[in-house]
């Protein structure tokens, strides 16, 4: 297993023909951002495999799930407003990135998405503290949600995490997935494998 974090004003990096077609319908920041996440999975892929960057048999079109071709493993990605991050696993993965400053109404956010459980486990939490417990508990279903190849509004209150974080159990589905989270820098990032085997090897490389 492999992640790579990328900053957002990083130089992009050569697209497919096909990658540059699709992003001719986009404009604005979309348009920079689907660039910037295509060109750094193909450097970051390449580099992995050592074979050209245009030799990465990628798939992925604005708005859907990257793929690649049989055999080369699985591939996820998350973006907040100024980082990339790209995990690779020779099975299903799925990571989500956020900045660990990242303002939001964590009452509102867990009373609306959270299970009675996970609300029971934050429920004498105040301030930073449940902030940063709720912005877990986030990564992981979001991190979970792309392992599964979901969707965020039709599958996200059917994540529910552990009490110690180490896992996520879809209750509608019966899906269970090992989940790690980290910190670097100003970033927090989860990673979602069906083996916590694939955990332990995690390496996170920085460019």
């Amino acid at each position: 297993m492999a992640l790579w974090l990328f900053k957002a004003s990083s130089p992009l990096k050569p697209i497919s023909a096909d990658e540059e077609r699709w992003a001719q319908a986009l404009s604005g920041q979309r348009l920079r951002q689907f660039r910037h996440s295509r060109g750094y999975m193909r450097h970051a892929l390449a580099d992995l495999w050592n074979v050209d960057v245009m030799d990465i048999p990628l798939i992925a079109m604005p708005g859907k799930s990257p793929q690649l071709k049989h055999g080369w493993g699985c591939i996820s990605l998350s973006h907040c407003r100024d980082a990339l991050l790209i995990g690779w696993s020779p099975n299903r993965i799925g990571v989500d990135l956020e900045r660990c400053d990242r303002s939001f109404s964590a009452n509102q956010l867990a009373l609306r998405y959270f299970s009675s459980l996970e609300k029971s486990q934050i429920s004498e939490l105040y301030g930073e503290d449940l902030r940063a417990s709720v912005l877990e508990k986030w990564l992981i279903k979001e991190a979970a949600i792309k392992w599964q190849e979901g969707s965020l509004a039709a599958d996200l209150v059917n994540w529910q995490c552990s009490s110690d974080s180490n896992y996520a159990t879809n209750i509608k589905l019966g899906y269970q997935v090992a989940v790690r989270q980290f910190q670097y820098s100003d970033w927090r990032m989860a990673i979602a494998v069906e083996n916590n085997l694939f955990l332990r090897s995690a390496v996170l490389c920085i460019e």
